[in-house]
């Protein structure tokens, strides 16, 4: 038996002990917990808003280990340290060949596929901890984790490189990359992000890197904004500038070239449009929120680049459908294809292009986890990021 983090209802999670992982698939491997970490996405579940989370599931989509067991078809090694991937990737089907990982045909049981088919059209691939609407595979916030198709996810990290400056490999860093990069930044770019939580910092950091000229951070959060400040990037506090008239001024009047929603359906605004938003989403009458998003639409420029890693989950409305179209934006989105990145971005990790550890703010025993919930969301300007250690002292 382990201990492990289950989600019992709405803002009800707890440390339980459940049954430890077994090997079910040659390909599986067993994982031991160093690290792992609290994510926004997982504060959509905290709040109730995804759908398909039972009572007793184990949560959590970015952690790292140890291999302490592997099945006949894996090709990790026992005492390997590894970063898992959140996306399960079976690495042979149509998509994942396209390197689309995230897309996987294969990962999410049939039986599972039913709901996200009916949402989405096709059913959607498997994640860790993250609802049966993904699969229903236990998470990594836990002693020990199960890893399917251990011979795609996994990428092995150098002893010499601790677990902090990698541990975001799992999610975070290569979301914000992607977001970057979903972006299309061009050297003379302004790019302007919503959200300076993990992802939208990472997106700040990576847009720079990759060359755009003047990044724009959005927040209302004074230490986040500090946070971005310090990455390199010019900030907006929402709640005392017009973000739109400001923008304008910043990119001369013809608005920024790409903008990246780094918010997603729990976004926060005084529109009246968005205070409905949140009522129905209380109720279950619809699933996101969107303001940000549609500030975001509204300031990028005629022709411009719109990047969405901000999860969504279902609907929303009063969508800008006319401004899209009539402004010929490019929108790009979806669940990050983490095997994609995780080699490059270690590569820039060891060279020190790209840091990670400026973001974490907290580090708890695994005993601890709801406090670190609670706080990860109440707490939003202090508590930054919230790494969990299985078998650290309380």
């Amino acid at each position: 038996m382990m201990r492990a983090l289950t989600w019992h209802g709405t803002n009800d999670v707890r440390v339980d002990t459940v049954s430890d992982p077994e090997i079910i698939n040659p390909r599986d491997a067993i994982i031991k917990i160093t690290s792992t970490a609290i994510c926004g996405s997982d504060l959509h579940l905290y709040d109730g808003v995804i759908p398909g989370v039972a009572p007793g599931d184990v949560l959590g989509h970015e952690f790292m280990g140890e291999v302490v067991e592997t099945g006949s078809a894996s090709d990790l090694k026992k005492g390997q340290r590894v970063v898992v991937p959140f996306t399960i990737s079976c690495g042979g089907c149509f998509h994942c060949k396209q390197q689309q990982y995230s897309a996987c045909d294969n990962s999410n049981p049939a039986e599972k596929q039913d709901m996200s088919a009916t949402l989405y059209g096709q059913p959607m691939a498997a994640l860790f901890g993250y609802s049966h609407l993904t699969g229903g595979y236990s998470g990594g916030q836990a002693e020990y984790a199960r890893v399917p198709f251990s011979d795609v996810g996994p990428i092995v990290v150098p002893d010499h490189l601790e677990d902090d400056k990698v541990l975001f490999l799992s999610d975070i860093l290569p979301t914000g990359w992607m977001a970057a990069e979903n972006a299309d930044i061009q050297p003379d770019d302004t790019v302007a992000v919503w959200g300076c939580g993990p992802v939208g910092l990472f997106a700040i950091q990576s847009a720079i890197v990759m060359g755009a000229s003047k990044v724009i951070a959005i927040d209302h959060y004074p230490n986040r904004l500090a946070l971005a400040k310090q990455l390199g990037a010019e900030i907006i506090d929402f709640r005392e500038t017009d973000v739109r008239e400001a923008l304008m001024e910043m990119s001369g009047g013809i608005g920024v070239d790409a903008v990246i929603d780094a918010v997603g359906m729990e976004s926060h605004g005084f529109a009246i449009d968005n205070m409905f938003d949140v009522v129905k989403q209380k109720v279950g009458m619809g699933a996101d929120r969107a303001s940000a998003l549609k500030q975001a639409i509204l300031a990028v420029r005629f022709g411009g680049k719109v990047s969405i890693p901000g999860v969504y989950g279902g609907m929303t409305d009063k969508w800008p459908l006319g401004a899209m179209m009539e402004k010929g934006l490019q929108v790009r989105g979806g669940q990050t294809h983490v095997q994609k990145y995780t080699k490059p971005l270690l590569e820039k990790i060891e060279d020190g292009t790209l840091d990670t550890t400026f973001l974490i703010s907290h580090r708890l025993p695994l005993e601890q986890a709801a406090e670190g919930y609670k706080n990860f969301k109440e707490q939003q300007n202090e508590w930054t990021k919230v790494i969990l250690k299985p078998g650290m002292e309380n």
